[in-house]
């Protein structure tokens, strides 16, 4: 038998329940036909919670309110302890970071982005405070995250999937970029875990805030009248109406071109990047007499340069899943740059630690500034440009782009390709 939960299916405080439920292996099934203002203002409803607010859980036990609780009940249901510890101490470390994530995250996001719905009045003073308690926030969380992969213990907890979900807002509708820049490891431990499969299976495939919401005008505080009377002749005067603008000047400015990539402006490449990549897919025997000679037969380095990347926090690569999710994840973002770029990663050893290390090639003689731009990940490597002029770097070129093993006296736990 599924329990009920009463809420909209883009509800954040559903989703801590819905990803819950995913890890425990519980039935939950949103109620059908939930409509947000109109279902939780029955009187049906309204016993279950008399103040009208969702989620709400329908259990065998009676109806259950509070997002907080409700995702403890379905990770607990049955005596299931997946995201929970056997260690009291630990228990109660989750709780804490549950409690601090919605008292010093969620509350402060909320104070921000209410306003930017209209349904908050913009008070300056107000957004300055809530602003500066997040940032305080974000920094005591960036620090723990420095040398945590999890926020409790070793695996996914109720506290990071509450945590997650209270980030959620905030990183989908306005922590843009530069805001989160200054928090890397709270970026990394984000997108790392929405990337995860239960996450995904219930959030879908996020993508961060590009621009901050405007506050609608109507929200803002008016600017107080002027006390000063006018003189008598300036009362007096009469507007004269504005001349009729001409046609031309009151019609829609046509859309302007959208800039080239500057990529697109570079001289003619005789390296071909589709074709290397149909090469180095279709090749299934023979890779290095065929594929690897292939690619320094079509290699152009006055039009491309090669670079070596080493993950700056090995030491955190302690879960093989989640090592892979998070390279998984970096592949995913580096979309914007397939027509410029391909890329080998390599996820090394038998044992954690594992490192990471990987292989790109970027049209241009750097890195594209817009890769370093928008995709976060970037400064999680120490980057290095490949002199081909070297033996030894470009046998090491080789042996990646071939997924040789051992690489570097160690076995391969997975190699990822971008192309």
């Amino acid at each position: 038998m599924a329990l009920i939960l009463h809420a909209t299916k883009t509800n954040k405080n559903a989703f801590k329940t819905l990803i819950a439920a995913e890890y425990s292996g519980v039935q939950v099934q949103l109620a059908t036909n939930f409509e947000m203002g109109v279902s939780n203002k029955t009187p049906e409803f309204l016993k279950m919670n008399p103040i009208g607010k969702v989620p709400v859980l329908e259990t065998p036990e009676g109806p259950l309110f509070e997002s907080n609780a409700i995702a403890r009940y379905v990770a607990g249901f049955n005596g299931h302890k997946a995201l929970f510890s056997s260690s009291a101490i630990d228990n109660a470390r989750i709780d804490q970071w549950i409690d601090f994530s919605s008292m010093e995250i969620d509350a402060n996001i909320i104070k921000l982005y209410l306003p930017r719905l209209g349904f908050a009045p913009y008070l300056p003073a107000v957004e300055e405070a809530a602003n500066s308690a997040l940032k305080r926030a974000l920094g005591a969380l960036n620090t723990h995250l420095a040398s945590n992969t999890y926020l409790v213990g070793h695996s996914v907890t109720l506290a990071d999937i509450i945590t997650i979900c209270n980030l959620h807002l905030g990183f989908t509708q306005f922590l843009v970029k530069s805001f989160t820049l200054e928090f890397p490891h709270v970026e990394r431990y984000f997108w790392t875990l929405v990337n995860q499969p239960n996450f995904r299976k219930v959030l879908g495939q996020l993508k961060q805030a590009e621009a901050v919401p405007p506050i609608p005008s109507a929200k803002k505080p008016s600017q107080p009248k002027e006390s000063k009377s006018k003189p008598k002749d300036e009362a007096k005067k009469v507007a004269k109406p504005e001349p009729e603008k001409p046609k031309e000047e009151i019609e829609e400015e046509a859309p302007k071109p959208k800039p080239k990539n500057p990529l697109d402006l570079l001289p003619p490449s005789k390296m071909i990047l589709d074709d290397w990549k149909r090469l180095y897919s279709n090749t299934k025997a023979n890779f290095r007499e065929i594929a690897i000679k292939g690619f320094w037969d079509m290699y152009d380095s006055e039009g491309y340069s090669l670079w070596f990347c080493d993950y700056k926090y090995n030491d955190e690569n302690s879960v093989s899943f989640v090592t892979l999710n998070k390279v998984g994840g970096f592949l995913q973002r580096m979309d914007l740059a397939r027509k410029y770029a391909f890329g080998k990663m390599l996820v090394i050893g038998s044992q954690p630690p594992f490192k990471v290390k990987g292989l790109w090639l970027f049209r241009g003689q750097e890195i594209p500034q817009f890769v370093i731009d928008e995709c976060y990940d970037m400064e999680l490597y120490d980057w290095t440009k490949v002199d081909i002029s070297d033996e030894t770097q470009k046998e090491r070129v080789n042996q990646m782009i071939e997924d040789y093993e051992p690489f570097e006296g160690e076995p391969l736990l997975d190699a990822k390709c971008f192309k």
